[in-house]
């Protein structure tokens, strides 16, 4: 099983723990962001990963080493070049999902106990090309989803901006994205942008044709770890495990 882990952002959410290493290898109880995700991944039964990077670039590649790759395959893709987006840096990471088989895409500075076989399992029995992982928490931006948890649009409640995917959707709610999802490798055959662009836009476009539905998980924990704040929280609630 293949999984991709965004970890190219700069953190700047983070500074100043930032600001001499990237956003994944920012510690939570002297683990990084990155290894949690690793070992999150490999215990949901992942044993190949590619890892994007950007911001300290080479810092990661050489964490990555030493750590021996976590004792799994581990591939890098380099956006030292230009940061690509959710959308873009998929794209380019598109080479490393040669099997046709669904897989993971994880956002490093999530901390969550969100049962991903589950996930999984739920993306494969729905037949969809995207299944994302969503919460009703608060936010300014969210997915809208119909009754049977189809994607049919996007909200920004802070400037009113909406786009809608599915007009004949009659109750739409609204949930939060996760940092989590599973997705078919079809999706890169349906993919036309190029460049740095964002997922949620090509997910927008691709729910008008495409089934991408929701996983709701409100009873997992979850946590956005992208403050110095967030982090003492994420190490609280290891403490508690």
């Amino acid at each position: 099983m293949k999984a991709l882990i965004f970890a190219a952002g700069l953190g700047t959410r983070l500074k100043p723990l930032t600001d001499n290493k990237p956003k994944a290898l920012v510690e939570v109880n002297n683990i990084t962001l990155l290894e949690h995700t690793v070992k999150k991944l490999k215990r949901a039964g992942v044993n190949e990963i590619i890892v994007n990077v950007y911001h300290f670039a080479e810092q990661i590649k050489t964490f990555l080493k030493q750590k021996n790759y976590f004792n799994i395959h581990i591939e890098v893709s380099d956006e030292s070049g230009q940061l690509l987006d959710t959308g873009g840096g998929l794209k380019k990471a598109s080479w490393f999902f040669d099997d046709s088989k669904p897989f993971f895409v994880h956002n490093v500075d999530v901390l969550s106990n969100v049962n991903l076989g589950e996930l999984y399992q739920s993306h494969i029995n729905s037949r969809s090309l995207a299944t994302l992982a969503v919460k009703d928490r608060e936010t300014s931006r969210y997915f809208l989803f119909n009754e049977t948890l189809q994607l049919c649009g996007w909200k920004n409640i802070k400037t009113g901006e909406i786009k809608i995917s599915r007009e004949n959707a009659n109750t739409l709610t609204l949930l939060a994205f996760s940092g989590i999802q599973v997705i078919n490798t079809e999706i890169f055959e349906l993919i036309n942008e190029k460049g740095k662009f964002s997922l949620t836009d090509t997910y927008i476009q691709l729910a008008k044709n495409n089934k991408i539905t929701g996983y709701w998980h409100d009873k997992d924990f979850w946590l956005d770890l992208g403050t110095p704040a967030k982090i003492k929280e994420g190490e609280e609630y290891l403490v508690r495990l």
